[in-house]
């Protein structure tokens, strides 16, 4: 373009505003006159963005009416987006993620002849199948993440770039254990397992019981071990209650956030399904992977299933190279149990942890790209 654009953008949650944030990280190295605005968090702003609404408006917490009033708002945010920007267009809209939110907006958008891109492939791969017509009809690019993305689009006429995964670029290729470990209190000798029982207080209600029950189980077999849980600060006091329940809160070192530095410092985590199993094999760490829903919704979320794995490290890998525990078979027994081979493996099997940490580091070296800058150059060929 002969002039820096005016980009448009929504993320939601933390995790799209720092995704944002490293787009506009982009966007201004090439464009360094650019103008953003929309909506979206601390990140986004500390790097000029013009947000109309804050990206924490678009949080739905709560149940019944509460939830209603707060999906009621929502809706009415994005009307309110939609009128602005169809008003005053931009020269590109960028949906970060948020599906629900952004797609039906980038719809609506690219119809009126706004260029539409869609950053975060959905996981049309894993469950959701259905949104490959929504997608289509809303992006005219999206922005992947992981490699097998693109291919799989084309098929559906969909153009899209592989980008990488930011937390790739993040996380270092080797990470430093012991600076870990002295930052947590840590000794170098310790045996650490850490517990990390979600983000969201729907999978905390449903997986941190097992979890600890099963951290119980652990303790009495290997009563040195040392166990740490990173909590998100607003689940702390459920984590710590539910802990107590279970007779395990003084056997348990509860951190407020840190969960980098906890994956860093373990041997082996004992993990809810989700981003942060990525970030756990990043961090090349051996893992045993659970997940425990509603029964309605796992039977849903059954009939959706496209592939046969859960975990985000198994299904990059195309393979069980950790174990996935899932709704009745995640008891905390078997999870005990799966968790203390891993803690044996250096000694019974050290080659298993090997082969582990080449799988992991072979997935790292895939996903380190510089996202920014490849994100940037998407985005000028679609503006050219």
């Amino acid at each position: 373009m002969a002039h820096p654009p005016r980009v448009a953008m929504v993320a939601g949650e933390t995790s799209g505003d720092l995704l944002a944030g490293l787009l506009l990280d982009g966007l201004r190295a090439r464009w360094p006159g650019v103008a953003s605005m929309g909506i979206g968090g601390p990140r986004m702003q500390e790097r000029g963005f013009d947000a109309w609404w804050p990206s924490e408006r678009l949080a739905v917490h709560g149940y019944s009416i509460e939830l209603v009033r707060r999906l009621w708002g929502i809706l009415q945010i994005r009307k309110a987006l939609r009128a602005r920007l169809l008003a005053d267009r931009p020269d590109v809209f960028i949906g970060v993620d948020a599906p629900d939110f952004n797609l039906g907006l980038e719809r609506d958008l690219r119809a009126a002849g706004v260029k539409t891109v869609h950053f975060v492939c959905p996981s049309i791969w894993a469950w959701r199948a259905n949104r490959v017509e929504k997608i289509r009809a809303a992006a005219d690019h999206v922005l992947c993440i992981f490699p097998f993305e693109p291919e799989l689009l084309a098929r559906h006429g969909i153009a899209a770039t592989y980008v990488g995964h930011p937390l790739a670029s993040v996380i270092p290729m080797a990470p430093d254990r012991l600076a870990a470990r002295a930052q947590l209190g840590l000794a170098a000798d310790d045996e650490v397992l850490a517990i990390l029982p979600g983000s969201r207080s729907a999978e905390v209600a449903y997986i941190a019981r097992p979890f600890f029950q099963a951290a119980a189980l652990i303790r009495q077999a290997r009563p040195a071990i040392k166990m740490v849980v990173p909590a998100v600060p607003a689940l702390r006091g459920r984590i710590e209650q539910i802990a107590r329940e279970c007779g395990v809160l003084e056997s348990l070192a509860i951190v407020t956030g840190q969960s980098h530095q906890v994956l860093a410092a373990c041997d082996c985590t004992l993990i809810a399904s989700g981003t942060a199993t990525l970030e756990a094999a990043l961090f090349k760490r051996p893992m045993v992977i659970a997940y425990h829903m509603h029964p309605v919704s796992w039977r849903l979320m059954q009939r959706k299933q496209l592939q046969p794995w859960v975990g985000l490290p198994n299904i990059l890998c195309r393979d069980f190279v950790v174990p996935e525990l899932l709704q009745d078979a995640a008891t905390p027994r078997a999870l005990a149990a799966a968790v203390q081979q891993w803690l044996d493996a250096p000694a019974r099997n050290p080659g298993r942890i090997a082969r582990l940490e080449q799988r992991f580091t072979a997935l790292h070296e895939e996903l380190q790209r510089d996202t920014p800058r490849l994100a940037a150059y998407a985005i000028a060929q679609i503006l050219a």
